[in-house]
């Protein structure tokens, strides 16, 4: 009952968060599917127009207006009105998240929070650390970003929060070693999920790849019965600049999940569809706010529902 209540009181921030979503990509959609009289070029000229405006990228729009386009020659639709719930299905579809994506959770997994500073990296570590705590699960962080000096502090934070233990190193020391005693530490104590903190810098990418490349050799040689998983922070309100990160990152560690955050009020909650869609990395989890209750199991069915305010399938959430 809590956690349906929870679910419940998230959906209603994150409508209320893609708001401006909303109001920009989703009423101009609709504006065009309303004044069409036919489905003609100059129809899908303006659908793709707002939908790249509205920083779902040009392979993504793309992508759904050619499925568009060919449902609509396949069940000889005449009516524009009725595309609406073809390009929200598609866009749907483009989004989703399997089960298997979450079993790390449930395995003896080490998680590698990677991205750029002030996307909320460090935050979002801390906020996962509490979630898995209030699950059942012996957690340990490691601040493993030892060139932010707050990034340690505000990490350690985090631990007294959620009363999980904090392995830590000087300012300036090697990263690597932090994880390589950050590892013995939840061998020795048999925890369940360790969740480092990296560094966030992308001035540098053959750095950033010898960087991550070590902690990787370490965690490989050093544990290699733990599940490994790797999460790419990303900031919603950069719109297509998180995207050209993503892509960045991607080339320098084997991404297999994206956390986006900051998504309440920015106007380009579309590119949670690029990113999906282009990198074939899901979004895993998504932020809308400062709380713990702000980050959650990215929900595409939600997400969608709350971004085009269908009224039916939001009742369906409450």
């Amino acid at each position: 009952m809590e956690e349906k209540k929870e679910k419940k009181g998230f959906f209603s921030r994150l409508i209320k968060g893609l708001g401006k979503t909303r109001s920009g990509i989703v009423s101009g959609l609709d504006k065009i599917f309303s004044s069409y009289a036919r489905i003609d070029d100059e129809f899908y000229e303006d659908l793709e127009e707002i939908m790249i405006s509205g920083d779902m990228g040009i392979r993504t729009t793309d992508e759904i207006l050619e499925n568009l386009r060919e449902t609509v020659a396949e069940k000889k639709i005449k009516d524009p009105k009725e595309c609406r719930r073809i390009l929200v299905d598609s866009i749907k579809e483009k989004m989703m998240v399997q089960a298997a994506d979450y079993e790390f959770e449930n395995k003896t997994s080490v998680i590698l929070m990677i991205g750029v500073n002030g996307t909320g990296k460090t935050t979002s570590a801390g906020k996962l650390a509490s979630i898995f705590k209030d699950n059942g699960k012996k957690v340990i962080l490691a601040a493993a970003d030892t060139f932010r000096a707050a990034a340690c502090e505000q990490l350690r934070t985090w631990s007294e929060r959620a009363g999980v233990d904090l392995i830590s190193g000087s300012e300036g020391a090697d990263p690597a070693a932090v994880v390589y005693d950050a590892v013995a530490a939840a061998k020795a104590r048999h925890a369940d999920i360790l969740i480092c903190d990296t560094a966030g810098r992308l001035h540098n990418k053959k750095n950033l790849m010898d960087e991550l490349g070590k902690i990787y050799r370490i965690i490989g040689r050093e544990f290699p019965e733990a599940h490994l998983e790797t999460l790419l922070v990303l900031d919603g309100t950069t719109g297509q600049n998180a995207l050209i990160q993503a892509k960045e990152f991607s080339q320098a560690a084997d991404v297999t999940g994206i956390v986006l955050t900051k998504l309440d009020g920015t106007a380009k909650g579309g590119i949670a569809v690029a990113i999906q869609s282009e990198l074939q990395v899901p979004v895993k989890y998504i932020g809308v706010g400062e709380t713990l209750e702000d980050l959650q199991k990215f929900d595409p069915e939600a997400f969608v529902n709350a971004l085009f305010n269908n009224e039916k399938d939001l009742d369906d959430h409450e």
